[in-house]
């Protein structure tokens, strides 16, 4: 039977690890038997490597060992079209091509790539730990470290009897080379025992420990995080002002200098508030302090001469400016003037077409600036227009006001007068009649006692009607009558009467008599504007028909009015 041979060539460039030592392989050539060229180019694909061809003559005869290339072909540059330094990134969606992993005491094989990816649960937060289950039932640890070893670092394994573990890893980066193992079939030696075979699953697994971790990490982070907004603040925030130093004789005596130099006078009434603030004015430093208050109160005027000094720059400024502006638009006023001469007829026809379009175009530019300066000159009048007329009904409306206030004063003093008079001309003929009375003999005449009653009233109501007029005087919120005719009636008004009849009605059902606080309360359930020295004046006005009477002892004196009416009836 006539054999077949295959001539593979592989051109490699690179390093290939074998047990930790470095190989450097240029070229090698192969020749294998085979008897099936099928079978041999499936076993090429599950090796990841595709067949460059089958005879019995070698593929590339004119390949160069020492050359490093092939002849004919040009050499390959990264500048060539397609090429470059960076590798073209792979698409997601292009099936990751798995090959056939060898280890010391184990083979693993790649899954069916038609097949899909197998399923995975949701990573959890920093994940470190993998599932791997579907390992043979001869595996032994060793074995797992192994297989897993090439992933990363392993700090601990769970090995169960039930055909699966729990591996840790350093870092959470290695969970994901863990993961590319799962799915593939794993072969203990060359054995075909079912004990000796598997198919790997792995899989996040959630642990105590990596939830730990990784939740250090965070508050870790966190703790970063707030440091460096804190360092970032205290570097935007302002600088805080200097400390204020505690009151002495000494810090005191530097303070009031510092009050009394224009350029230190903030710094030093800020220390002065301070102080004051901090409760450190007492009988000992009182005088210190009135000083010193006394100090910045003298720099008021200086603040008030400084602002009117200002104020008066700023109207010299304003009256600068208006000036400057009227020159300035007298000039506009030149110029437009001038293009408009240059517009008429006797000049206009010898300039060309040009020239007349450029002075067209010049006067209305000239026109509009104007109007914009005027228009700002007259607004710049229209303004102090308003402050003077401001001015002047500010002045006018004081002044009527004062006016208004000395004639309503001289209103209240000549009707003070007038009553001031009428009660001197009723206290005499009080006099007058008591002198009569003392002279002549004692008779029984009913009406000369009468008539003095009546005399006594009305100089008591007089009495009070005066008293009343100057608290209204003092007040001024009142408005009393032009002229007061007197009046001899007690009662005036018919309001008094009603307030008389409500009065006498409280007053016979409290038979032992109310304080005149305790009759207005009453009142004022029907009328809120009454006023208790109008009730007191009206109750002693009318003596036949309530009388006042003291009760009670030492700190209980009381004083009550009593209805008397039906006795004082009897009297008249």
């Amino acid at each position: 039977m006539q054999r077949d041979f295959i001539w593979l060539w592989v051109y490699e460039i690179g390093f290939a690890a074998d047990n930790g030592r470095t190989l450097n392989v240029d070229s090698t050539a192969m020749t294998l038997p085979m008897s099936n060229p099928t079978a041999w180019a499936t076993a090429m694909n599950n090796l990841g490597m595709a067949p460059l061809g089958i005879a019995g003559q070698p593929i590339l005869p004119d390949f160069d060992p020492a050359l490093g290339m092939m002849t004919g072909i040009p050499p390959i540059t990264p500048m060539m079209p397609g090429l470059g330094i960076v590798p073209p990134p792979i698409p997601p969606d292009m099936p990751v091509v798995k090959e056939i992993i060898h280890c010391k005491s184990c083979t693993l094989f790649p899954p069916n790539p038609n097949l899909p990816p197998p399923a995975t649960r949701e990573r959890p937060p920093g994940c470190k730990t993998v599932f791997v289950g579907g390992l043979p039932e001869n595996g032994t640890e060793q074995i797992i470290v192994e297989v897993f070893e090439q992933c990363g670092e392993i700090i601990a394994i769970r090995k169960s009897k039930k055909n699966f573990c729990h591996i840790r890893f350093a870092e959470e980066y290695m969970v994901d080379k863990a993961l590319y193992l799962s799915g593939y079939r794993i072969r203990l030696g060359s054995s075909t025992d079912k004990r000796d075979t598997g198919r790997l699953h792995v899989d996040f697994a959630q642990a105590r420990d990596d939830l730990y971790e990784w939740e250090c990490k965070q508050r870790m982070l966190a703790r970063e995080e707030r440091h460096r907004r804190r360092m970032e603040e205290e570097r935007l925030r302002p600088p805080s002002p200097p400390p204020v130093v505690h009151y002495s004789d000494h810090e005191c005596s530097i303070v009031a200098e510092k009050l009394k130099d224009d350029s230190k006078f903030s710094e030093a009434v800020q220390t002065l508030l301070t102080w004051i603030e901090r409760g450190e004015v007492n009988r000992r430093s009182a005088n210190n302090f009135y000083s010193m208050i006394q100090s910045a109160n003298s720099h008021v005027r200086r603040l008030v001469n400084e602002k009117a000094a200002h104020e008066k720059d700023m109207e010299e400024a304003k009256e600068k400016f208006k000036q400057a502006l009227s020159g300035i638009l007298a000039q506009f006023e030149q110029i437009v003037a001038v293009y408009r001469s240059a517009s008429k007829q006797k000049a206009w026809d010898h300039f060309t077409k040009a020239q007349r379009k450029n002075i067209s175009i010049w006067c209305k530019q000239a026109e509009e600036i104007r109007n914009i300066h005027n228009d700002e000159l007259m607004g710049i009048r229209r303004e102090e227009e308003m402050e003077m007329s401001e001015e002047e009904t500010e002045e006018t409306t004081e002044t009527k006001e004062t006016e208004e206030s000395v004639a309503q004063a001289e209103t209240l003093k000549e009707e003070n007068d007038s009553l001031r008079w009428q009660l001197d001309a009723y206290r005499n003929e009080v006099e007058l009649l008591k002198q009569e009375q003392g002279k002549a003999p004692r008779e029984e005449d009913p009406n000369k006692e009468q008539q003095l009653k009546l005399l006594q009233q009305a100089l008591q109501g007089m009495q009070q009607e005066s008293c009343s007029t100057a608290l209204c005087t003092s007040s001024q919120d009142s408005e009393c009558p032009s002229e007061k005719t007197p009046n001899t009636s007690p009662i005036k008004s018919e309001r008094e009467a009603l307030l008389v009849g409500i009065i006498s009605t409280f007053l016979h059902v409290h038979p032992f008599g109310a304080s005149i606080e305790y009759i207005c309360s009453y009142l004022h359930r029907l009328d809120s504007k009454i006023c208790t020295n109008d009730v007191e004046c009206l109750l002693s006005r009318l003596q036949h028909t309530f009388r006042q009477e003291m009760t009670g002892v030492g700190a209980s004196l009381e004083k009550r009015w009593k209805f008397c009416g039906f006795e004082g009836l009897k009297l008249t």
